[in-house]
């Protein structure tokens, strides 16, 4: 499959083969490994501030998760949630990584924390950055991101999902993150190069379609079960993801820590030595 140019990484990205399709990484910097998951609709450049500092001291794997950035849209990938966390699984064998250290934003947390319950032994800590995670939305938003699995499920209406004009829809509606700092035009244009093409639009509809905005309770149920070193880093202002949500993690996850920054959604790139900093300390704490 063709790269979008404007996919491109300022990092040199590797590839391996996932689920049949090309997932394309970086992987800089020695010793424990540590895997840096991104959300929607991002890649592994929303932790382009971090990866530099946290290659002082260790491995870093930054992927594009299948069907963003630079890897591979495939539409025969399945999309629904029990593949999706444990594709993670099957990425860190295609990597040869047995347990790493586990850092994820936005739906990589949500992915992130179903694999932590899933698969504790494969995960040495784990921190979790403004994800829905155990919970879901606001009410604005579930009512946005269910309309789009609804589109996406209806033959009639999902062509309106593959138009030209949602490249226009996301541009506008991701502004203010442009106008708070969190990136320039230019990495917005990068992180939505993919819906400049007609086989991207197909793929994000295809995405979609395996989404789903309700809560899963067995996340929430298992949060005091986990038992490596947690740290909650959260975006006190993110109009998407309530706070008590991060609350909610500290309170259940035991010896969790909660690190509250001034700032919104995209807190890694908003707040970027902030966060870099929190995720130092976390890696500091001893893990068994």
């Amino acid at each position: 499959m063709k790269l979008d140019r404007e996919a491109e990484s300022t990092f040199e990205l590797r590839e391996v083969t996932v689920d049949g399709a090309r997932l394309r990484y970086v992987d800089i910097g020695q010793g424990d490994p540590l895997v840096l998951l991104h959300g929607w609709p991002q890649s592994h450049a929303a932790w382009r501030h971090q990866i530099g500092p946290l290659a002082l001291s260790r491995r870093v794997i930054a992927p594009d998760w299948l069907g963003w950035g630079a890897s591979d849209r495939d539409e025969a990938l399945s999309c629904d949630y029990d593949t999706e966390v444990e594709r993670i699984g099957r990425m860190l064998d295609a990597l040869g990584l047995q347990r790493v250290d586990l850092a994820c934003h936005d739906y990589g947390g949500f992915l992130g924390l179903g694999f932590l319950q899933r698969h504790p032994q494969r995960v040495r800590r784990f921190a979790i950055l403004n994800s829905r995670a155990q919970g879901t939305f606001t009410l604005p938003y579930y009512v946005l991101f269910g309309l789009l699995t609804a589109l996406a499920h209806s033959a009639l209406l999902r062509p309106l999902l593959t138009a030209r004009p949602i490249r226009w829809m996301h541009r506008v509606g991701l502004a203010p993150y442009v106008r708070n700092g969190s990136f320039d035009t230019v990495e917005l244009r990068r992180y939505l190069a993919f819906l400049d093409i007609s086989a991207g639009r197909r793929w994000y509809a295809h995405f979609w379609s395996g989404y789903r905005v309700q809560v899963r309770p067995e996340l929430a149920a298992g949060l005091g079960a986990i038992d490596c070193p947690t740290t909650v880093i959260w975006g006190d202002r993110d109009p998407a993801i309530p706070l008590r949500t991060a609350e909610e993690l500290a309170d259940r996850i035991p010896y969790a820590t909660l690190i509250r920054i001034e700032g919104s959604h995209f807190i890694m790139e908003e707040r970027p030595d902030e966060v870099t900093e929190a995720l130092r300390a976390w890696l500091l704490r001893p893990a068994t």
